[in-house]
């Protein structure tokens, strides 16, 4: 036994070493705040498995052998004993009914969980399994059902022994074991041999688990417990100020510049292709899969982690293309569906605007028409190219205060954004918001010219220069102007203002326009008459998964017509295509606003509704398209219409 410890643990050691070390190797970022929060996602998350059971026949799987195994913990330093002494086991929780009760009940779940395991994998056999490593996992799935075979054989036999006096009625299923084992004179020898067995193949699991991608087994708490609890929007800033230019990190161009939080990522991946199945690219032809992402990540990481820890960082091969593609790259629309899905906590987006950062600041390398953008953005304070003087055009006639150097601060500011400002399919939404701020009598201005861009196409793109720029410029003019409070269409401008720019000292209550105008309408400062009309509501993005807004868009739906729901609606709504700076790059494959139109078109409904600009121009583009008879229109037009 001491024999069989040594070398286990040896060879567990010097494989955790090297882990660690590589982790270690990680560039640095902040993940101690929040600690409640940190310690409620490990309760639900971890041990209540919550992400897992949002499918709840593989989650009743992967959760009836996970609980299992917390159960039957104990039950290892028990068979370490046992197999020195056959007499002996731990004190006081070897000899309690109601544990051995426990082991034998939750033994039997875990060998139930991996027949299913075995069902799903090779009758079902689900796509999201492309690509993974299968042969590993059966045989992770064999080493489980051994524990729990041999466990089962040496309670069993130890029945029939009547060794270590089971308690009467305590161990069910080992007293059926042990019925044909009673006087057989094999049943000592294979007391000693099932004991030995459980024994070896536990330390052969836990050995192989380092080595193996069932090394989440380790990690995933550990991951869960560092990603994010709050601002889930919030991509990291890249720090300019204040360090040298050797210091800056410009992304990810090796795995030398991943951060410790990402290598942990691509160790914890359990290639379930959950997120894979949920990602708007991937289901629409493109090259990015997050679930390939990671494991390409990870296969980059482990030969050439040990490469870098010695020095040896110029012989580092680059992320791109080594192990993704450009396309995989710049694919992504960063609606976080996967994160959403990931039952690990790996925060995918982190990585592939990490990989666009390096792309873009260090080797100018992206798509020609995202270089159009980032151009109009850098030069016209806005991605469509248009003067700064035309950015209140859309109020003209309305009587709308546009805010002045000087002026006193509104009670509420309203940030129009770039899209309803300059896009004409945009704009209906901005008029009638600002028609039904006007009807309830609220106090508003809007910046007008002094309004810029917020940044988040250029940031999403990976250009952080542009984006900091931008944050510094519009925080300055919302500090001079003494903003407190303010209300915004555009759910991509709503994570912004909220979510990053705090990170440039603009600390704000933002609020998005659906969630204001809802407001409005339970104090009765709007009434609208609900009509006939069935309507759809398409949750945005940044709107529902990003920052929980799911509620308030369906007030007004269901205060002005009958509210049907789409399959995938609330936080895990479908993409319309527009994030991640997609809405000004060519699309390969199927259109995603497409998909999202069809999805729409099965529900019978005559009107989309939406609660984004963004939204607003995709989803319209994908009518045409597709040759729908949908309507697309804003929860605010609808109200409005609706009001009058």
């Amino acid at each position: 036994l001491a024999a069989a410890l040594l070398v286990s643990v040896v060879l567990f050691a010097r494989r955790a070493r090297l882990l660690y070390r590589l982790i270690r190797m990680g560039q640095p970022v902040d993940r101690l705040d929040d600690l409640p929060g940190r310690l409620r996602s490990e309760a639900i998350v971890v041990v209540g498995q919550s992400k897992l059971l949002q499918r709840l026949g593989p989650g009743l799987m992967h959760a009836s052998i996970f609980w299992g195994f917390l159960v039957l913990l104990p039950t290892i330093p028990m068979a370490l004993i046992g197999a020195v002494d056959a007499h002996s086991t731990l004190p006081w929780l070897g000899a309690q009914g109601w544990y051995l009760l426990l082991v034998d009940g939750f033994a039997l779940l875990v060998l139930i969980g991996v027949v299913a395991a075995f069902a799903i994998r090779k009758l079902q056999r689900p796509a999201r399994f492309a690509g993974s490593h299968l042969g590993e996992a059966d045989l992770i799935l064999a080493l489980i059902a051994g524990i729990i075979l041999t466990l089962f054989l040496w309670h069993g036999s130890q029945v029939a022994l009547g060794l270590n006096d089971y308690p009467a009625g305590s161990a069910p299923i080992s007293s059926l074991v042990a019925l044909p084992l009673r006087g057989a004179a094999v049943t000592p020898y294979l007391e000693r041999s099932a004991v030995w067995a459980h024994v070896l193949i536990i330390l052969s699991f836990l050995v192989f688990l380092t080595y193996s991608k069932h090394l989440h087994i380790f990690l995933a708490a550990v991951n869960i417990f560092f990603s994010r609890t709050r601002a889930r929007g919030r991509l990291e800033p890249v720090q300019f100020e204040g360090v040298s230019d050797e210091e800056v990190r410009f992304g990810a161009a090796t795995v030398r510049d991943l951060t410790w939080k990402q290598i942990v990522d691509t160790m914890s991946c359990t290639e379930c292709g959950r997120c894979q199945d949920v990602c708007p690219a991937y289901n629409t032809g493109k090259e990015l899969s997050p679930k390939l992402l990671m494991m390409a990540l990870r296969d980059q990481v482990f030969p050439e982690g040990p490469i870098a820890l010695s020095g040896g960082a110029a012989a580092l091969k680059p992320l791109v293309p080594n192990a993704v593609t450009d396309n995989i790259v710049w694919d992504c629309v960063t609606c976080g569906a996967c994160v959403q899905e990931c039952p690990v906590g790996i925060e995918h987006i982190d990585h592939i605007v990490d990989l666009r950062r390096n792309l873009v600041m260090v080797q100018s390398r992206f798509p020609e028409e995202a270089g159009a953008m980032l151009r109009d953005v850098d030069r016209s304070s806005n991605p469509w190219g248009k003067p700064q003087a035309d950015r209140a055009h859309w109020a003209d006639g309305l009587g709308v205060r546009v805010l002045q150097p000087g002026d006193p601060a509104p009670e509420v500011l309203y940030w129009v954004g770039c899209a309803p400002s300059y896009d004409e399919r945009a704009r209906v939404s901005a008029i009638s918001t600002a028609k039904l701020l006007q009807k309830a009598g609220v106090d508003f201005a809007i910046l007008g010219p002094r309004e810029a861009c917020t940044g988040d196409p250029a940031r999403r793109m990976g250009d952080e220069y542009t984006f900091q720029r931008l944050a510094g410029e519009n925080v300055g003019t919302l500090n001079e102007a003494k903003v407190t409070k303010i209300v915004t269409t555009c759910p991509h401008c709503f994570n912004t203002l909220g979510k990053e720019y705090p990170d440039f000292g603009g600390r704000y209550e933002v609020v998005h326009h659906s969630e204001f105008l809802a407001g409005l309408v339970r104090e009765g400062r709007l009434e609208p008459r609900a009509g006939k009309r069935k309507i759809t509501y398409h949750d945005s993005c940044y709107l529902a998964r990003h920052n929980d807004v799911v509620a308030s868009p369906r007030e007004l739906v269901a205060s002005v017509g009958k509210p049907i729901e789409m399959p995938r609606h609330g936080k895990r709504t479908f993409c319309c295509g527009a994030g991640g700076a997609r809405m000004w790059m060519e699309e390969r494959g199927t259109p995603i606003n497409e998909e999202r139109v069809r999805e729409a078109d099965s529900t019978g409904a005559d009107t989309l509704a939406v609660a984004c600009p963004f939204c607003t121009v995709m989803l319209d583009d994908g009518v045409r398209s597709s040759g729908s008879k949908l309507q697309v229109i804003d929860v605010a037009t609808l109200l409005a219409e609706s009001v009058d």
